[in-house]
């Protein structure tokens, strides 16, 4: 496995890693408090990672991919039990890592950390909630402010800034967190797209982060969200047609049982995956 702590302190790392695991055993998490030095080291490290891989990345089998974890720590340490904490596994996770739940700051400091130990192992996508405009919304500024500053916050977002918006692995499974958008013809679009920025309002990042499919459209409809698109099986399948795939893997809305296969029948196999903290590995 390669290795990767440029810009850290090895042995520093290591101890932050084995901080924020020492209670994974305990019956409820505890909050593990680090130094906002450290915390600064992980978001500006893994930054500077995020900005020397692709914003398209190219990653092959085998690989678990994971959907929105949300604050909720406890979910993201018996996601790593189930599927086996890193190195052991590859992981790919298709954003959302804040917001909503009561400990986005350990949630996101140990996927940094696994992202600056494991760099060619270890992959984080954005999500639409890695974005200052909804974080600032949905609790992430709040945990923020609470527990350091806002300065933390703001360190936080110039490293979202940074994170790289899809993937694709083995040329046949193209992830992201929201989904297709009508801008995107060419894979070269998203590797192009500008980093840092912001999530804009509308366009091709926007969509890549907040689309939706449905069953119940034919074509591009307008999104319930209030931003973006919804899009139906007729897109999905003009799309991997078009460019020789098999399967769209997306995170973003809640799944009963953790993930969703869509029409698989409808297309022999072609179909879009929705993930929802639930490592699925590509076979």
């Amino acid at each position: 496995m390669a290795q990767n702590a440029q810009g850290i302190d090895p042995v520093l790392l290591d101890d932050i890693i084995n901080r924020l695991l020492e209670f994974r055993q305990a019956r409820a998490v505890r909050q593990v408090q680090l130094s906002e030095s450290e915390i600064r080291q992980l978001c500006m490290v893994s930054r500077d990672i995020f900005l020397q891989q692709p914003n398209l990345l190219e990653l092959e089998a085998p690989i678990k991919l994971c959907g929105d974890i949300h604050g909720q720590y406890g979910d993201l340490l018996r996601l790593f039990e189930y599927g086996g904490f890193p190195p052991e596994s590859n992981y790919l996770f298709l954003g959302d890592y804040v917001d909503r739940g009561k400990q986005s700051l350990e949630t996101i400091c140990l996927l940094l950390a696994y992202k600056i130990k494991y760099p060619e192992n270890f992959f984080l996508l954005r999500g639409n909630h890695e974005c200052a405009s909804i974080n600032r919304i949905y609790g992430f500024y709040d945990e923020c402010k609470r527990r350091f500053n806002v300065r933390v916050w703001k360190t936080f977002t110039e490293c979202f800034n940074c994170l790289p918006a899809a993937a694709l692995i083995d040329d046949k499974i193209l992830c992201m967190h929201g989904g297709l958008s009508p801008d995107l013809t060419n894979l070269d679009q998203i590797r192009n797209l500008a980093r840092p920025t912001v999530v804009p309002d509308s366009g091709l990042l926007c969509d890549l982060l907040w689309s939706d499919p449905s069953r119940d459209v034919k074509g591009w409809g307008m999104s319930d969200r209030g931003v973006s698109y919804t899009y139906g099986a007729d897109k999905v399948a003009e799309f991997l047609m078009q460019h020789d795939m098999d399967l769209i893997c997306r995170a973003h809305q809640v799944v009963e049982d953790g993930q969703l296969i869509e029409n698989r029948d409808i297309y022999k196999g072609v179909c879009v995956q929705t993930l929802l903290r639930f490592p699925w590995t590509p076979t």
